[in-house]
């Protein structure tokens, strides 16, 4: 029987708020089970929706990453829509002055620089401001919930950002809804808040065993085995490696023009082969001229359900930095949150001067990052929030 999400779970009740006046942070990826826009079927069940709100990549999920979204129109649903990576992370008390009952429903990727997180827990401070009851339509985490395959760093609150404003891992395996609840109280927001849970999801589900259509959340998770690889390749941003951005095998590929496949196939057959396979592939990378033609290679997974993904991509890029002194450089990756883009590497893992640590020899380097992708607390602490 296929997942029922917290929109499914919503559309079978009748709450006494149905017709109050409804504010829903939302996007096109966040669909009941079978297809529908959230927003759409909401509106079609008699649910009251009078304002749109939009995350990162706009309510369309197809913006570029990191790009300012403007406010807008709903073309399906003629609703007006405030951009909340815009000008503002947080609705406004003027956003939301007209609005009795705030919704969320975007899907995730289970991964903590992934900023439809941070959305809602603005979303959720909004609410408890403004005294306005916050509902969260849950879906499950497409990596699965169980806590043996979380992964650290967790994060310094001392490199708080909008890609990881708070201390979780960077692999957290829980659903928005968990986090919503662990924040709420860790946070002391107390906001009125209530999370609509999904039906039929166990924790060791990965995405494969939903028996759903994938939905890209954005346009670069094309597929299930690109969102598994994500809190590992993510880091590559900070680099001037390409992980494939505008081409079918975004963050399935690594490639540069200056890179020694037959070494790094050498190495990724010593040191990952229980892992991945590394499959050579020369893609053509959009560039502002055109196309132009970059060799790399692709990663296919082995084991989905106990591939770490996080301790994998550091592990990569430390062989690629080694592999290639003379050519791989770190470099700025400027977003609308961070609009100088420096220091990407340690926002993203939440460590002060990351960049450093990968010049320590190989060794050295592997207890270090050991050591901090532990986080034996962290099943503990969530415990309580677990809704699944």
């Amino acid at each position: 029987m296929p997942i029922q999400f917290g929109i499914d779970h919503l559309l079978q009740q009748s709450p006494d708020w149905k017709n109050k006046s409804i504010g829903i942070l939302t996007n096109q990826a966040a669909t009941t089970s079978n297809g529908i826009p959230s927003r759409k079927a909401l509106i079609d069940n008699g649910f009251n929706i009078v304002l749109l709100f939009s995350p990162e990549h706009g309510l369309d999920a197809a913006g570029t990453d990191g790009a300012k979204m403007n406010d807008g129109i709903d073309t399906l649903t003629g609703l007006k829509v405030i951009s909340l990576y815009g000008e503002k992370f947080k609705p406004s008390k003027e956003d939301l002055s007209q609005i009795d009952i705030m919704l969320f429903d975007i899907p995730d990727a289970g991964t903590r620089f992934y900023t439809y997180l941070w959305s809602m827990t603005y979303w959720i401070e909004a609410a408890a401001e403004n005294q306005i009851p916050v509902y969260i339509l849950d879906r499950p985490n497409p990596l699965g919930g169980l806590m043996t395959q979380a992964e650290g760093p967790l994060l310094d609150e001392a490199l708080s950002s909008f890609i990881g404003r708070f201390n979780i891992p960077i692999k957290h395996q829980c659903t928005l809804g968990e986090l919503a609840l662990y924040f709420n109280k860790t946070q002391h927001w107390n906001a009125n808040l209530h999370v609509i849970t999904c039906n039929q999801w166990k924790r060791e589900q990965l995405f494969y065993e939903w028996n759903l259509p994938w939905v890209k959340p954005s346009p670069a998770l094309q597929n299930i085995e690109a969102c598994i690889l994500y809190p590992g390749l993510c880091f590559f941003e900070a680099t001037n490696i390409s992980v494939g951005r505008g081409t079918k095998y975004s963050f399935e590929w690594l490639g540069a023009h200056w890179l020694n496949l037959p070494a790094i196939a050498m190495v990724g057959q010593n040191l990952l082969r229980l892992e991945m396979k590394i499959e050579t592939l020369t893609l053509k990378l959009p560039t502002t001229l055109g196309e132009e033609e970059t060799k790399g290679f692709r990663i296919k997974i082995i084991d989905p359900t106990s591939y770490s993904a996080v301790m994998n991509g550091l592990l990569l890029l430390k062989l690629l930095k080694d592999l290639h002194p003379h050519d791989f450089k770190w470099m700025p990756y400027p977003t609308q949150a961070n609009p100088t883009g420096e220091n990407h590497l340690s926002l993203l893992l939440g460590i002060p001067n990351a960049e450093l640590i990968f010049d320590l020899p190989l060794q050295a380097w592997l207890q270090q990052i050991t050591k901090w992708l532990k986080i034996s607390q962290w099943p503990q602490e969530i415990n309580e929030f677990l809704l699944y």
